[in-house]
């Protein structure tokens, strides 16, 4: 896999993290000539990552996109520079990824069935890493068989939960119960596959911190250090590493440890690897679609939710 070579691209790539701004120069003629730092090498084969919104993810005051401009970012601005070059609450997310010459992204745009094998453009796969943040339509049965096959063959893919009673389009279904779904009832593996399952809990406030493990590479990789996350109404994990002995809490809930109040896991299940978060606020940059009422959990100085997410992302396209 094609890592980012040079200390100037990795500085970069921490800087975007916090915030994009203050970017590393490198020596690129981009950078004589217009002051914007680029990436020093743009991978011949970048790592593919497929944010999804097929599951109402900009239901009610929700906006988990990269960019309004779906399935290809780039159509809304082919060279972003801030979060705001594309709008959507996980902007700053995808434009880290971009700028950093590294990453390939795209959306499942709304009304679009979860794939695995069919050869469509947007089938998973096409791709390293899947993105699922705080979904509110329940996985049909073939989206999660697709799902487990797509992982199992060694796929990424990224859960975000929030807290229960948290159904934003009023199906029935919430995060919570649409991922406890998918581990026990996909077609592939209904024996708790992942080694893990979401509390059905609304906790208000809290800031989780991460583990002291120096050897983690998603606490401590290219985008940066991880010390902690915010947790602002969202859940944890339990843990049952009898039932996969892979299964990992980076990040926990104050006064929690072992298998109980993780707020931050990953596992692996066949060749690919899993990771899943408690709260959609970290992941928030603040700015989005008109009407939303956004929060930048993303920048949020009580955790350093930016290198989490980035680091994650790398970790689970195995780059």
């Amino acid at each position: 896999m094609i890592r980012i070579r040079t200390a100037a691209a990795l500085a970069a790539s921490a800087l975007l993290a916090a915030g994009l701004t203050g970017l590393a120069p490198t020596a690129t003629a981009a950078t004589a000539t217009t002051g914007v730092p680029t990436a020093t090498a743009v991978s011949a084969s970048p790592h593919r990552v497929l944010f999804d919104n097929s599951k109402a993810e900009t239901a009610g005051n929700a906006d988990w996109i990269i960019s309004t401009a779906q399935p290809d970012p780039l159509a809304q601005n082919a060279n972003p520079s801030t979060e705001k070059s594309w709008t959507g609450a996980l902007s700053a997310w995808g434009v880290a990824l971009q700028r950093t010459g590294q990453y390939s992204l795209k959306t499942l745009p709304a009304g679009s069935t979860i794939s695995y094998g069919t050869g469509a453009a947007l089938d998973l796969a096409n791709f390293d890493t899947f993105v699922v943040p705080e979904p509110n339509i329940r996985f049909s049965a073939g989206e999660k068989t697709a799902l487990m096959r797509f992982v199992q063959n060694g796929g990424g893919l990224f859960l975000i939960s929030d807290h229960t009673q948290s159904d934003r389009n009023n199906d029935g279904w919430d995060s919570p119960a649409i991922i406890n779904d998918l581990l026990t009832s996909n077609g592939v593996d209904n024996t708790d596959p992942f080694g893990f399952s979401v509390d059905l809990k609304n906790i208000t406030t809290d800031n989780p911190r991460a583990v002291n493990d120096a050897t983690d590479p998603v606490l401590h990789g290219a985008f940066g250090t991880v010390t902690g996350s915010i947790l602002r109404n969202g859940t944890t994990f339990t843990l049952k590493p009898a039932d996969n002995p892979s299964v990992k809490g980076l990040l926990y809930r104050t006064g929690s440890s072992g298998t109980t109040g993780a707020f931050f896991v990953t596992s692996t299940f066949g060749s690919g690897r899993v990771a899943i978060w408690g709260d959609s606020s970290p992941a928030d940059d603040g700015t989005g679609q008109s009407g939303n009422n956004l929060f930048n959990g993303w920048n949020d100085p009580a955790g350093t939710n930016a290198a989490l997410a980035l680091n994650a992302t790398a970790w689970l396209s195995k780059a």
